[in-house]
């Protein structure tokens, strides 16, 4: 067996590898995919590839963005691709036409292309070359519905789907062009990162049909869709609130890693993930927030999330990501990086404030004792903030 690294383009001619996508559908070499301008994915040689446990039906082998800085290689079967296929048509009504407005090495937009070809339809390409906007947006969705489609629903309507992050979301819902574009969809997904209530009762209430995904590329992407599993998929947690995942879409392991793939891959068809979470009363799944990502304050822990969640619903505020920073009394103490909306006030925000504002919305140990407002959140793949960098950053202002 040889694995291929494929070099994946942005743009249009992104397009271009639809075939080599297909050919390892249908049983060809398995692709490595990634991102053009950036080094090849560090492979296993052939000879030691032939010794390994790799299945015999491997199609992609596609990294993980996870936060270990370690990289990973998810290994992924034609069979886990097309389970995954297969149950999002199933859920979300039907096959349809897709646009494309994320990198297509990672599992998200591969999927987008993998949906497609299966479909039979061919994907529309958003252009992202001077970011992602609401105006490149609006003109990509007017390009699409103008173009022959072949992805039809009841009545005639054009059935269409596109997968976003919760920032890309909240830059849409901003401009009434975008808004208008968005609710043309039959679906819109939303994956990458956690996304607020308040964020999708805005969608519902601007007549966007907002889907929220979990998954990762040990799961061929989404398989939890707005808290429910997919067919055949199932959720069940350790006695802790790790999250584990089963079914078919499940990877088989992590290429050249057998330590990483027992410890994460406990049995066939199962995924332990580093998520804890819970099932409301209605059964559906909630995530909330990775297990190393806790913060331990005083020996009581804080999971970022719900802090995020509660600093995010304040006015002003677009983006939050809470962290564990070292702390002389309290072994570790909250930290939030915000970023500040356009419309904010004048004045600077300080961390009094903050705890002012959130004084009975959080438990008192949760309440924030630092505070960084920034242009950005640092992030480490499409939706996903890398709270190492953020980290960072508190440790530099301190110097």
């Amino acid at each position: 067996m040889r694995i291929e690294p494929l070099a994946v383009p942005t743009g249009p001619r992104v397009l271009e590898i639809l075939p080599r996508l297909a050919l390892a559908l249908e049983g060809g070499h398995p692709i490595a995919p990634y991102a053009v301008g950036s080094p090849p994915p560090d492979l296993i040689p052939h000879d030691v590839l032939e010794s390994t446990d790799v299945p015999e039906d491997l199609a992609v082998v596609v990294g993980t963005s996870g936060s270990t800085g370690t990289p990973k290689r998810a290994m992924l079967t034609a069979g886990n691709l097309r389970s995954s296929i297969d149950a999002t048509h199933s859920r979300l009504g039907g096959p349809g036409q897709w646009l494309l407005t994320m990198p297509a090495h990672h599992i998200a937009g591969l999927q987008v292309l993998l949906r497609s070809l299966v479909a039979g339809t061919t994907p529309h390409v958003m252009d992202t070359s001077d970011g992602f906007t609401p105006a490149a947006f609006t003109s990509a969705v007017d390009e699409m519905w103008t173009a022959p489609s072949r992805a039809g629903g009841a009545g005639g309507e054009r059935t269409a789907y596109v997968s976003v992050v919760p920032t890309q979301l909240v830059r849409l819902l901003g401009d009434p062009d975008a808004t208008e574009r968005l609710g043309r969809f039959t679906g819109v997904l939303i994956g990458g990162a956690a996304t607020h209530p308040d964020l999708l009762s805005r969608a519902a209430d601007a007549g966007v049909t907002a889907v929220t995904t979990y998954g990762m590329s040990e799961t061929a992407g989404g398989c939890v869709y707005s808290g429910s599993p997919l067919d055949g998929t199932s959720v069940s947690f350790d006695s802790d609130g790790r999250i584990h995942l089963s079914g078919p879409t499940i990877a088989h392991g992590y290429l050249g890693d057998p330590d990483r793939t027992r410890a994460a891959f406990p049995e066939p068809e199962v995924f332990r993930t580093d998520d804890i979470g819970h099932l409301d009363e209605d059964g559906l799944l909630h995530v909330d927030g990775r297990i190393d990502d806790l913060i331990n304050t005083g020996g009581l822990k804080v999971a970022p999330r719900l802090v995020e969640e509660a600093v995010t619903r304040l006015e002003g505020i677009a983006e939050a990501v809470a962290v564990g920073i070292p702390d002389p009394e309290w072994g570790e103490a909250v930290a939030v990086a915000l970023v500040r909306t356009a419309s904010r006030p004048n004045h600077p925000l300080t961390v009094s404030d903050l705890r002012r504002q959130l004084d009975g919305i959080l438990a008192k140990h949760a309440l924030p004792r630092a505070l960084l407002e920034v242009e950005a959140i640092p992030s480490r793949g499409p939706g996903k903030p890398d709270r190492v960098a953020v980290k960072a950053l508190f440790t530099t202002v301190g110097e």
